[in-house]
């Protein structure tokens, strides 16, 4: 009897190890999924007006349109933007992302809005955005960012 509560055991635990192991692995989201969702975190924060909120996924060395704007550059846009604007949108369409190990690409069209009309005169404009991820830790961070306004059709 006693050989058989101990064969009931190790069963149990095996079991129970799969569980935790088939967890584990479920817990971590695919490096893409990750990415998506840190886009996702920054056009919420971008439309509570939280600077600090986006440049908590931009990295210290970050360079935008080509060396144009570095990382305390895009914080005075966001800060003078959000200080200015009080019904501010963004909304992210086409959002395609390519992972090359610890590196990403994601492009999308970034839709702004603006009601004042003070930002964006026309109320709003769509850019063709592409940025640079890399991997730091278990975190995406975005190093790098080109945009362009698009052509209205």
């Amino acid at each position: 009897m006693q050989r058989e509560d101990h064969r009931s055991l190790w069963r149990t635990m095996r079991i129970v190890l799969c569980l935790v192991a088939m967890a584990t692995a479920c817990s971590r989201a695919p490096d893409e999924t990750r990415i998506r969702e840190a886009i996702r975190a920054m056009q919420s924060v971008a439309e509570a007006r939280k600077a600090a909120g986006v440049l908590e996924y931009i990295a210290e060395d970050f360079t935008g349109n080509n060396g144009e704007v570095d990382r305390e550059g895009l914080a005075r846009i966001l800060k003078f933007q959000f200080l200015r604007n009080t019904a501010f949108g963004a909304d992210v369409h086409g959002l395609s992302i390519a992972v090359d190990e610890d590196r990403a690409t994601a492009k999308f069209d970034l839709a702004l809005s603006d009601s004042s009309g003070r930002w964006l005169p026309s109320g709003g404009e769509t850019f063709a955005v592409v940025t640079g991820w890399r991997r730091e830790g278990s975190r995406w961070i975005c190093y790098s960012a080109t945009w362009n306004p698009k052509d209205k059709d």
